[in-house]
């Protein structure tokens, strides 16, 4: 199972996971500039990684991990997901719209495809969020 999660880790990086991993981390350097905006950075790093290589990974909700509310699974997490939705996630989630689009032209392409949608929800609201491994 390791070398097949090898294999679309890598077919994935080429179709569109290595764009779209940059992306992240070029919203990630933009909210470091602010200090403000150091959390939602840190963020998009951590979902930038998962981007890089996102079979083996997937992101769940904190609150529904841990057991109990956060910081950022309340009600500031909703604000901050409106301000990040409206400053960076409309276009990551555009871009990865846009990758799933090519990649669901071939039959091969669909389980990246079907990956670059789920980024892309992600995308809208990733406050709040973690990412763990699938085992």
């Amino acid at each position: 199972m390791g070398v097949l999660r090898l294999l679309f880790n890598i077919a994935w990086f080429v179709l569109g996971g290595f764009v779209m991993g940059l992306a992240w981390w070029l919203a990630g350097l933009i909210c470091f500039i602010s200090i403000i905006g150091i959390p939602f950075g840190r963020a998009c790093f951590v979902i930038g990684e998962m981007t890089f290589w996102p079979f083996g990974q997937e992101h769940v909700s904190r609150d529904q991990l841990y057991g109990r509310e956060d910081i950022g699974t309340g009600p500031l997490g909703f604000i901050g997901n409106l301000v990040w939705f409206v400053l960076f996630g409309i276009w990551l989630a555009i871009g990865h719209i846009v990758h799933a689009l090519g990649c669901f032209i071939t039959i091969i392409g669909i389980p990246f495809g079907i990956q670059h949608l789920k980024l892309a929800l992600l995308s809208l609201t990733p406050i709040g969020k973690t990412v763990v491994s699938s085992h």
